[in-house]
């Protein structure tokens, strides 16, 4: 025989009915017991008006009417009209009785434990009749029997525990008797041994089909329900989650127990020592395969079966001198907890015995509280034990695995991948058998926690970059599209997934928390709504999503100063700005600690050099133990751009307008020409060359009149570079008659760092230098007499946006 237990939403309306009724005539074969619960939603009707009626509110009676009329629509459709009567009838008695109950709790103005089991029962009393004389009707072999005549328990309302001797004899006798091919049972509900209506919790239809399947020795228990099997993690959560094929009874057990609400915890033990396989199935996919619980299931040699999580949890600390070495702390400690019925679900204490943890149910923890502070009031008057400390909006997040005992570094592997995502370890747990971890963390970070732990145990090494990019002018622009031609090498080849979240300019800003299509980003964010640089940073925190990149590539000092935020928060920071590394020295190390503390990488690789590997390579020098004693540089790839181009045959205000035009000057081009933008990249290789430098101990020798210097627009400026026209071309003739070229040279040694135009003769490094392009010539202990030259493009949006793109990709290696 086989036992199938149908779900709430399995027989949710006529519609999904049919589909239980396609199911069972596909297994005609078999002899079949069928539990059902009652129609979805309707257990929360029930509650809510006895909940009304004991609080004589009458609008428990509108519940009542919805309750009706769902079930007689329901008997209306499924039930050809000739054979409806009789149907009609009996569950039209029933309501009375119903509204009888409920109009007694509402006159007494109480809802007694036993009174509420008889309320709540009729959900699955409803379903399951009506289901059988829908069955009957479509000439299936079907009987009805009421589960109160077979389950017997005690007169523990409200969770009722089994006599498996008087239940195991009365199923025993009926289905040894019992000819007919499906018999529908109600679940849930159970009788006591003086006749009471009893339940079995919620959820208890799924321990009703376990009774019987171990009761009657089934071949198989089949849970039916609306997903296909046990998953590595809730699906609603990590989208990335598999469906297990098959799975042992304790790793099952430890899975619904931290959550897994496909299947009720207590369902495994009655067929657990039968060794009667469970498979979860579902009912809207029928031949997908879902999972099977079953005996000495190694997985496959895996380690971790799942990641699990049980929400709403509050963590009770009891601490203080006086409980080291005193026989009987815990015992009380416990005992004031079971007396109230408090369950607890996580247990944790010091080796030192100065404290004693547990993870209570966020209702339970005042009562819990106030319980344990009585029973301990002495030792807390005398100062020996603390007051009882509650911490709620907490969730228990749990690695589950039979073969997680035998494999080593699993809890460091967990705890490590939370860290890196600021997710904050409130307790650990972990039983001697070694077939679950468990910590406890924030509710708000449950998400991040359980794809980060995903991400890490089940999916190949595939990691999920979530980026906020906040500028898509010219090189924004360049980035994203970058991102989109190289979205499937970046997954394929090196293993990242890379999601583009937010986009910002300086008017709209759009978010999609699935990823933004880069096909059509310029859309979305003309449909965005107006940009709020807090409101931006606020929505990417409250997001919370692991691996998060803000990408900014504006040249906003507003924005720079926004960086602390956004790394305070675990959140990395990629730039091309070189406002913020080039500030304050303070600042500068601010940020460069908050990096380190935070465990979120702050990288900017394109402020000095575009995407040339300048930054980087000063940082392996370093690492590796050299000393540099020396830089020299043309770091400017606008001003490089704007003396390569310059003669006496083009203007000088031609030539920078073009420099402006190409996107090689930044938006306010005195920046480039007045050499502060090559004062910051100089200022920015001596600090990440370990020396302490402001930007006003460099030396500027500027080629620009003071009065092109002073304008406040760029209209002002360039008429300004007419006027001097004489003074660039006269510049210009004395380096072509000393057969030199001029760049803007950068250079720092001995702790001085100094920029200036100078005439470069043939034969020196920077000679040859052609277009935008930069170069960077570093002298260290190990690069003597022959520096280290790095050169190539630095400017342009294309060389930029790579850069940006490196440093993305650098932080998915990390």
């Amino acid at each position: 025989m086989k036992v199938l237990k149908f779900g709430g939403t399995s027989v949710a309306n006529p519609e999904n009915i049919n589909k239980v009724k396609s199911i069972l005539k596909s297994q005609k074969n078999h002899s079949m017991a069928v539990v059902v619960s009652a129609f979805g939603g309707v257990t929360d009707l029930l509650l809510n008006a006895s909940k009304r009626a004991s609080e004589q509110d009458v609008s428990y009676k509108n519940f009542v009417k919805e309750i009706e009329d769902r079930h007689i629509a329901a008997i209306r459709e499924l039930i050809p009209v000739k054979s409806q009567s009789a149907a009609l009838s009996k569950v039209k008695s029933d309501l009375n009785v119903l509204e009888t109950l409920l109009e007694g709790a509402f006159l007494i103005g109480e809802l007694t434990p036993k009174l509420s089991d008889k309320i709540v029962s009729y959900g699955e009393l409803f379903s399951s009749f009506i289901i059988s004389e829908f069955l009957k009707s479509e000439g299936l072999d079907a009987i009805f029997k009421d589960s109160r005549q077979l389950i017997i328990t005690d007169n523990n309302f409200g969770k009722a525990t089994v006599d498996f001797k008087l239940t195991n004899a009365n199923c025993e006798n009926f289905f040894s008797k019992n000819k007919h091919g499906i018999t529908l049972l109600p679940g849930f509900v159970a009788s006591s041994k003086n006749g009471d209506l009893t339940t079995l919790g919620r959820g208890g239809s799924d321990y009703t089909a376990a009774i019987i399947a171990a009761a009657t020795n089934a071949d198989i228990l089949e849970i039916w329900t609306d997903v296909s099997g046990m998953y590595t993690a809730n699906p609603k959560l990590v989208k990335q989650a598999k469906c297990v094929a098959s799975i042992s009874y304790q790793e099952a057990m430890e899975l619904s127990h931290f959550g897994a609400k496909v299947l009720y915890p207590p369902t495994i033990q009655p067929v657990l020592g039968k060794a009667i396989p469970i498979a979860i199935k579902n009912t809207f996919d029928p031949e997908n395969p879902g999972t099977l619980i079953s005996q000495n299931n190694n997985g496959n040699g895996k380690t971790v079966r799942g990641i699990s999580h049980v929400g709403n949890i509050s963590l009770l600390s009891l601490e203080g001198p006086g409980m080291i070495g005193i026989p009987g702390i815990s015992k009380r400690f416990f005992e004031t907890l079971s007396v109230k019925n408090i369950s607890i679900v996580l247990i944790t204490q010091a080796s030192s015995e100065h404290s004693i943890c547990v993870g209570i149910a966020d209702d339970d923890a005042d009562l819990a509280a106030e319980a344990v502070n009585e029973t301990f009031e002495y030792e807390i008057a005398s100062k020996r034990i603390k007051p009882v400390m509650v911490e709620k909006d907490l969730t228990i997040v749990a690695l589950v695995g039979d073969n997680m005992k035998s494999h080593q570094g699993l809890s460091g592997k967990m705890f490590s991948t939370l860290g890196k995502n600021n997710v904050n370890i409130r307790a650990i747990a972990q039983g001697a058998s070694e077939r679950n971890i468990s910590a406890v963390i924030k509710k708000e970070d449950v998400k991040k926690a359980l794809n980060s732990l995903h991400e890490t145990f089940f999916e190949e090494n595939i990691k999920q970059l979530n980026l906020f990019v906040m500028g898509v002018g010219n090189v924004g622009a360049k980035f994203l599209e970058q991102i989109r031609q190289q979205k499937k090498y970046l997954k394929e080849e090196l293993k990242l997934n890379v999601r583009v979240i937010g986009i910002s300019n300086s008017k709209k800003m759009v978010f999609d928390e699935n990823g933004i299509s880069l096909k059509d980003w310029k859309n979305a964010l003309d449909q965005g709504v107006r940009t709020d640089m807090e409101g931006f940073f606020e929505k990417v925190r409250s997001l919370n999503f692991r691996n998060s990149i803000f990408v900014d590539n504006t040249a906003s000092a507003d924005v720079s100063k926004s960086y602390a935020n956004y790394l305070k928060n675990s959140i990395s920071v990629v730039t091309c700005n070189k406002i913020a590394s080039s500030s304050d020295f303070a600042n500068y190390k601010a940020l460069k600690q908050l990096a380190k503390e935070y465990n979120a990488p702050y990288l900017f690789e394109t402020n000095v050099g575009a995407g040339l590997p300048i930054i980087d390579t000063l940082k392996h020098l370093i690492a590796s133990g050299d000393k540099v004693r020396k830089i020299q540089a043309v770091l400017s790839g606008s001003l490089n751009f704007v003396f390569n181009t310059f003669n006496d045959s083009i203007t000088f205000h031609d030539v920078v307008k073009q420099a402006q035009d190409q996107g090689y000057t930044e938006p306010d081009p005195t920046i480039d020409l007045s050499g502060v933008d090559v004062m910051r990249k100089i200022l920015i290789l001596a600090r990440e060359s370990g020396h302490q430098l402001e930007i006003d101990d460099i030396e500027n020798d500027a080629f620009l009149p003071e009065e092109s210097l002073e304008t406040n627009s760029n209209e002002a400026f360039f008429e300004c570079l007419k006027k001097y026209e004489s003074d660039f071309q006269k510049m210009y003739k004395q380096a072509k008659d000393a057969d030199c070229k001029l760049k803007y040279v950068a250079q720092f040694e001995d702790g001085n760092a100094k920029v200036g135009l100078q005439q470069i003769p043939k034969g020196h490094d920077f000679y040859n230098l052609e277009g935008s392009d930069n170069i960077v010539l570093f002298y260290t202990d190990r690069y003597v007499e022959q520096p280290l030259i790095i050169k190539g493009a630095g400017a342009g949006a294309d060389v930029t946006a790579s850069g940006i793109f490196a440093d993305v990709v650098r932080i998915g290696n990390f």
